[in-house]
This record gives structure tokens, sequence and C-alpha cells, in this order.
């Protein structure tokens, strides 16, 4: 009796001997990890910061599990030269929680940055301890030492020959475009030279397209006011829709009319038909400039919101 006591105590033990060794050899779980696409790091995705100015981020997040947050690191690389040891670091928490997120930033460079090149990391970080890192590389410059610097010098706008908004307001407050108006505007970007090229364009609000980014247009919901562009500038200069001869003060290139309400628009080589997504609709309209210099990979872009009336 006690060899069979025995014997069955021997057989419990080595089945469990054998099931706890089966359990230490499985692999661990693998954690499903987020992904990442549609990064566009600067605006236009060129990867330059300026310091002291906004900087532009965009990437969609799927997250394997749920998101715990988004973190970016700017820092320095091994083997570069900087003026001084330098990084950066921001945790955006906002997404926690979420399974997927398009996260558009726009934050600013600091001011005590470093000029040079950099890695410019993204890290999302999931609640089941997933992460993913993606790299890119960014340059960062000070502005005075910026190949090309395009900034905002006139942003005017007529209505029947009259000014509408002009140096930075609205003439006449809570006034509104209205149906047959005939709509002009003189815009002018400085600092700017090689090629480059500008458009003009009013979006309904409710379309919530608020491109920042030649690339970024979407034509079937963009009324397009006037395009032009500039080739092969030497030097730095204006680069305006409208154009005066300096000696005798005519024009050489006037801004165009548009009229509220008008079948077309203004695009250029063919005028598009103002319809289907972008019919003419009493509301909030975004009105502004996207320009892209197309020799040194550089972006500008300057909005407004603009009531029109269509009754």
């Amino acid at each position: 009796m006690k060899a069979l006591v025995k014997q069955y105590l021997f057989l419990l033990l080595a089945v469990g001997l054998f099931t706890s060794c089966d359990e230490d050899d499985e692999p661990a779980p693998v954690l499903p990890k987020p992904t990442i696409d549609n990064i566009e790091v600067g605006l236009g995705n060129n990867g330059v910061g300026v310091i002291g100015r906004d900087f532009h981020l965009n990437a969609d997040i799927l997250a394997g599990d749920k998101i715990e947050n988004v973190q970016v690191r700017i820092q320095q690389r091994s083997g570069e030269t900087y003026s001084k040891v330098w990084q950066h670091e921001i945790t955006w928490d906002q997404y926690k929680g979420a399974k997927n997120a398009k996260v558009h930033k726009h934050f600013d460079i600091p001011a005590d940055a470093a000029e040079g090149n950099y890695d410019f990391l993204i890290m999302v970080n999931n609640q089941n301890g997933a992460k993913l890192e993606e790299k890119r590389s960014i340059i960062l410059y000070e502005e005075k030492n910026l190949p090309v610097n395009p900034q905002l010098s006139i942003f005017n706008l007529f209505a029947k020959g009259e000014p509408f908004y002009w140096d930075g307001k609205f003439v006449n407050a809570g006034q509104k475009l209205q149906k047959g108006d005939v709509f002009n505007s003189q815009v002018a970007i400085s600092g700017v030279k090689g090629d480059g090229k500008m458009y003009l364009l009013l979006i309904n609000k409710k379309l919530n397209h608020r491109p920042e980014s030649v690339e970024q247009i979407d034509f079937s919901k963009a009324i397009v006011y006037d395009v032009y562009e500039h080739k092969g500038w030497a030097a730095a200069d204006f680069f305006t829709n409208s154009i005066f001869d300096p000696a005798t003060f005519t024009p050489v290139r006037d801004f165009p009319n548009l009229t509220i309400g008008a079948a077309n628009d203004n695009n250029a080589p063919q005028p598009s038909p103002v319809n289907g997504a972008k019919p003419w609709e009493s509301g909030t309209y975004y009105y502004g400039v996207v320009y892209k210099n197309t020799t040194y990979d550089f972006s500008f872009f300057h909005y407004i919101e603009l009531p029109i009336e269509m009754k």
C-alpha cells in the first residue's frame, strides 16, 4: 500500500514539473503595436524649423490597444557640431484612451535652441505597454540665416471697389460680402527668391478644409480667387499679385475680379466651376494665401474668416 502511495505521489510530482517547464517555455505574448501614417514634419513636410517660430507636425496614429500619450523629442546627433548642448521634448496627454488620433500640432521652436541638424523622434506609447518610435531629420535655422523667409507684407480685400479688409482689420465691423459683389484682393509676400507660386483661396468653413501647403489644396472644395508665380529670382524681393511699373505707376499685372456667386472661379490655366462640394452659400468662409517656394522647399500660409451673404 505504501508503495502504491509513493508511486502516486511521484507521478503527481512529475506531472507538476513537466507542466511548470512547459509553461516556462511558452513565449511572452506579443503586444499589438501602434502604427503611424501621413507624417508631415515641418510645413509642407520640408523638415525645416525656425528658432523662435511656429513648427508644424501632422501624423495619423492607430493604437495597437489604446493610446497613453504621444511625445516628440528633438535631439542632437553625434558627429554634428553645435554652439551648445540642447534638446527639446513635448508630451501630449490629450489622446489618452483613444484608439486612433489625428495629431495636427503647431508649436514654437524654443528661442534658446541651437542651429543645426537634428533627429526628430515621434513616440507613441500605448496603455498596454507597447511603444512605437519614428525618426525623421530636421534642420533648425536662426531666422537671419534662412535661405528664404516668406512673410506677409500686404493682405487687403476690396468689395465693389471699396476697401473691405485693410491693414489687418475689417473696415466696417459686421459688414458682409453680398451676392453680386465684385471681390478683389491684393496680397504681397516678402523675402522670397528663386521659383515660387501662390494661391488665393475662398473655402466654406463648413467643409473643414484649411490647407497649409499647396500640396494639401483640395480644389473640389476651394474657390480660387487668384494664382500667380515667380521664376528665377536671383535676389530676395516682394512677390505680389498686383504689379505696377514704378516709373509710370501703371498696372503691369492687376489683381483679378471675382463676382460673389460667379459660375466659375479664377483657377489657371483653366477656371473651375463653383459647384459640387463648393457651391456659393451664405456663411463663414476662410480666405487666405498659400505659397510654396519650390526652389528652397519652403511654404507659407495665412487665413482670415470672411462672412458671405447669398440672399
